[in-house]
């Protein structure tokens, strides 16, 4: 049995589990509980075991009253014994549903465990193209479903499989022709199950993929909540959801409709007929007497239990091995970028190199072509463009959110592909326009990128970052939760907050993708210096428009579809480049 192992930005060491098919990869979850699954067994069988007891003393209690001269005195042993035998049975029973509940717990921590280091692991790219909703409803839902599979589904299977199989053992004790009806209804019931299965399983399989549709577009709406209104699309966007929610409604409308044509009562039905008639024709016969047709009708009657649970506990399973299957395709889904544990760790010297860089999406939407340039330790290169130049894209390379399809990216004079991800990322610091913060505090979100840093360590990044002032306005001041009681920050100080983050981290190179666009003119020139100071010693990517910042860079280069039009200082190439010039006029 092999492990499909996949490459991974990140990784923990965890057991390894099975991931060629569902079925198989759920097992691997289960095996690793043998003593659980052996509590289970032994618990549906002792209760299957002591349940067929119950007709079988009963019919003998029948017996002794029906002799010439009824024996009375067997009553009372009878009675206890029944009694005794029910007091163990429930305990079996309960031992079954404990273990069969610790185990659907067990597995759904695990799973939900592995789901979530995988997500960590996967490219941007993977995290680009996979909808947030769906993904929330894979990790939470149809983890959820797994457990539910195990109990009560799997509970129930387990427990009425041996409901099934005790009528056909105890049968015979009274007569060798009693198997005829307990055996034609397991055969009638397992065929009939089987195709009510292969049926069930596209449904399942709709159910789930529908309620994962929807909360993508609810989890859409939610954060583009501000665009709906402000567009006053409220009533276009609860028609969509709408649409959504009748696609789920209509999947378990179409499941209902399966399960109401499962058959199986009907076949309970007939071999309670039939049976009950065949043991009275042996009675007829003298075959049997009068407390072993009631003993054989109270083991028939078990057969209620199994025909009972299959028209939903069978369902319970098909819909979680329905979630293990999008969970499974979501663990399966290809991650092109490698951690690359024994890679170079050094400490960076800042010197960076692209050449020959070409770079496409999976689409094959080409963003750069032929990309080459070079940087020395510690200079501050500046990229412009028109939106959609490739400006983001190139600077991407660098911490490996994107590799590249051809060419080098070089930093220190090694590939990043041959670097250990986690010592080149470490060694980057990153700041976006669209700044990101944790529901945390402020402090937190400081010193996100170095957990260990000290309070003075935390103001000072702040006080570089001209965030200091603004954090000492909150009561609550660097212990404010961002977005508690309605406390919210403005863009600009959100990229404030970004700054000091990156500050802290004290980076060796240091990327500022337009990270100052939200800033006030009378901030930008405190940001300014603090950004001056912050890129002395360390290599420094700027995206911007902003003259003020390009001015001093070392090196500017100028993108354009994807490709270098210019590249040079700024003086050089206000004189020797239209395309440079022309940003400004625009």
């Amino acid at each position: 049995m092999s492990l499909l192992t996949s490459p991974a930005e990140f990784t923990i060491k965890r057991p390894a589990f099975v991931r060629t098919s569902a079925i198989r990869w759920v097992f691997s979850h289960v095996t690793r509980h043998n003593w659980i699954i052996l509590m289970v067994f032994l618990g549906a069988f002792g209760n299957a075991a002591l349940a067929a007891m119950v007709p079988v003393l009963v019919g003998d209690a029948f017996n002794a009253m029906l002799q010439p001269l009824p024996d009375v005195s067997v009553l009372l042993p009878l009675a206890l014994l029944i009694g005794g035998t029910q007091v163990v049975r429930g305990v079996l029973q309960l031992g079954r549903n404990f273990g069969a509940e610790l185990l659907g717990q067990r597995l759904e921590a695990e799973i939900r465990d592995e789901l979530y280091i995988s997500l960590l692991g996967k490219s941007m790219t993977f995290h680009s193209l996979q909808p947030v909703g769906d993904t929330m409803a894979r990790a939470t839902n149809d983890v959820r479903e797994i457990n539910l599979m195990f109990n009560p589904g799997m509970n129930l299977v387990i427990g009425s499989f041996f409901f099934l199989v005790m009528p056909i053992l105890a049968a015979p004790r009274y007569h060798p022709a009693l198997l005829i009806t307990p055996v034609l209804f397991a055969i009638a019931y397992f065929a009939s199950l089987a195709r009510y299965l292969q049926n069930l399983q596209p449904i399942s399989d709709e159910v789930r993929a529908a309620f994962g549709n929807m909360n993508s577009h609810l989890s859409e709406s939610l954060d583009g909540v501000e665009t709906v209104k402000g567009a006053a699309q409220e009533n276009a966007e609860v028609e969509r959801f709408v649409v959504n929610a009748k696609r789920v409604r209509d999947a378990f409308i179409t499941q209902g409709d399966t399960e109401a044509r499962f058959i199986a009562f009907l076949l309970y039905g007939i071999a309670i007929a039939g049976g009950l008639t065949h043991a009275l024709f042996l009675f007829r016969e003298g075959l049997l007497n009068t407390g072993q047709v009631i003993a054989y009708f109270g083991l028939l009657r078990m057969l209620d239990f199994p025909t009972f649970t299959s028209t939903w506990a069978y369902t319970q399973v098909s819909m979680g091995l329905a979630s293990a299957r999008r969970i499974l395709e979501l663990l399966n889904r290809k991650t092109d970028l490698d951690q690359n544990t024994a890679g170079h760790t050094g400490e960076m010297k800042g010197e960076i190199e692209f050449k020959n860089i070409n770079f496409a999406y999976p689409d094959g939407s080409v963003v750069l072509e032929n990309i080459s340039f070079k940087v020395k330790p510690g200079q501050t290169v500046a990229v412009v463009g028109q939106t959609g130049a490739g400006k983001t894209s190139l600077v991407r390379l660098l911490n490996r959110t994107y590799d590249v399809t051809s060419g080098q990216v070089l930093v220190d004079g090694i590939d990043v592909r041959e670097w250990n991800l986690a010592s080149l990322r470490s060694q980057i610091s990153m700041i976006e326009q669209d700044i990101f913060l944790f529901s945390r505090s402020i402090s937190d979100n400081l010193a996100f990128g170095k957990p260990g840093a000290t309070q003075d360590e935390v103001e000072s990044a702040a006080k570089a970052a001209q965030a200091h002032e603004f954090i000492e306005t909150f009561e609550k001041s660097y212990q404010t939760v961002i977005g508690e009681r309605g406390v919210t920050l403005s863009g600009g100080q959100r990229q404030r907050l970004a700054l000091g983050r990156a500050f802290l981290t004290d980076p060796h190179i240091l990327i500022l993708d337009d990270s100052t666009s939200a800033i006030d003119s009378a901030t930008e020139d405190l940001i300014q210096r603090a950004i001056s100071a912050a890129a002395k010693g360390r290599t420094t990517f700027i995206i911007t428009h902003r003259l003020s910042q390009i001015r001093w860079a070392d090196l500017i280069l100028v993108l354009r579809k994807g490709r270098i039009a210019a590249m040079g200082t700024h003086d050089e190439l206000m004189q020797t480049s239209d395309a440079y010039s022309r940003i400004f006029q625009e």
